[in-house]
């Protein structure tokens, strides 16, 4: 269906806002990005008014008032989402990465009594999946929002891909075929938070991004939010090396989180992209020593989102806990 001529009318204002040029060109307001991905997630735009919107949107650099009001437009497509303790995005793409280590980290704390809903999409990437890793356990993602209830209920886990959330949005995440490139509806689907849970924790690639993602939780009014450039832009804690996480809270504003590293640790992604690997990791028939480490400082970090764990030593330890009484 062709959409009508004053949708195409309209969009095109935020298509010249963005795109005048040097001096004239401007970032859309937060209600502005709000109406203008409405209109693009309903299909009311022509698709060389998308293409442009998006790509301008990236050029100019993500700013975290239009991610906010992206997000806001999205999360208003959404069916009602079972209560959860922990959002838990995984949208990486990197070609470099492993075996999803951090999925073990999540199922983990799912046992320990935290409810934890993943989402995400791992169509456009290389690396095994989250799916991929769910069926070497014997597990499945959950087929629509009613299965998901029911999976945190039972097992305090729940997956859901993006495709069964939230088609439109999967929809403009597969124009990366075409582009070559992201686009801010990657941003957007990470801050997604169906459950609009008590905290979450995310990785971002590129460092750039880690500002874009906190000024956006401020804007949305995010309880908590923990974000860390990530294994493979995955919310992983690669523990070889030190690093820094970035807390956003209500009740603290942003906080710097030194976290240590240990030199000579093996990286995990050096160890075979194996699903037998990862199921012997999981029952306890392999112990190798970079998946292990990677696991329990993922644990690590997602006890410091949700607030139990005051500094690192004391998430690691934690960690450490969860992971051994996980069987």
């Amino acid at each position: 269906m062709v959409p009508p001529e004053t949708s195409l009318a309209r969009f095109a204002e935020f298509v010249a806002a963005l795109g005048r040029g040097p001096g004239k060109s401007r970032a859309l307001t937060r209600d502005e990005a709000r109406e203008a991905f409405t209109m693009a997630l309903a299909g009311d735009v022509d698709p060389h008014q998308l293409g442009a919107f998006l790509m301008l949107l990236r050029y100019r650099g993500e700013d975290g008032a239009q991610i906010a009001g992206m997000v806001e437009a999205a999360q208003a497509t959404l069916p009602p989402a079972p209560p959860a303790d922990l959002d838990w995005p995984s949208y990486g793409a990197g070609r470099t990465r492993g075996l999803p280590w951090f999925l073990l980290a999540a199922l983990a704390l799912a046992r320990s009594g935290v409810r934890v809903l993943m989402h995400g999409s791992n169509e456009l990437g290389s690396a095994v999946s989250v799916a991929d890793g769910l069926a070497a356990l014997g597990l499945a993602p959950a087929r629509d929002m009613d299965a998901a209830a029911e999976s945190l209920d039972r097992t305090g886990f729940a997956y859901l891909p993006v495709a069964t959330l939230a088609p439109a949005l999967d929809r403009l995440l597969g124009l990366r075929r075409l582009f070559g490139l992201r686009s801010p509806v990657n941003t957007a689907s990470r801050l997604l938070d169906p459950a609009r849970a008590p905290a979450g924790v995310d990785g971002v690639f590129h460092p750039a991004y880690l500002d874009v993602h906190l000024a956006a939780a401020e804007c949305l009014g995010r309880p908590r939010l923990l974000v860390l450039k990530g294994g493979g832009g995955e919310a992983e804690r690669v523990p070889a090396k030190p690093g820094t996480a970035f807390l956003w809270s209500q009740a603290g504003g942003r906080t710097e989180i030194a976290l240590p590293g240990q030199p000579g640790l093996v990286l995990a992604e050096t160890l075979q992209r194996s699903p037998d690997l990862f199921a012997a990791v999981w029952h306890g028939e392999a112990t190798p020593q970079a998946a292990i480490m990677t696991i329990q400082a993922t644990i690590g970090l997602a006890l410091l989102a949700l607030g139990r764990a005051q500094d690192p030593g004391e998430a690691e330890a934690e960690a450490a806990r969860i992971w051994a009484d996980r069987r």
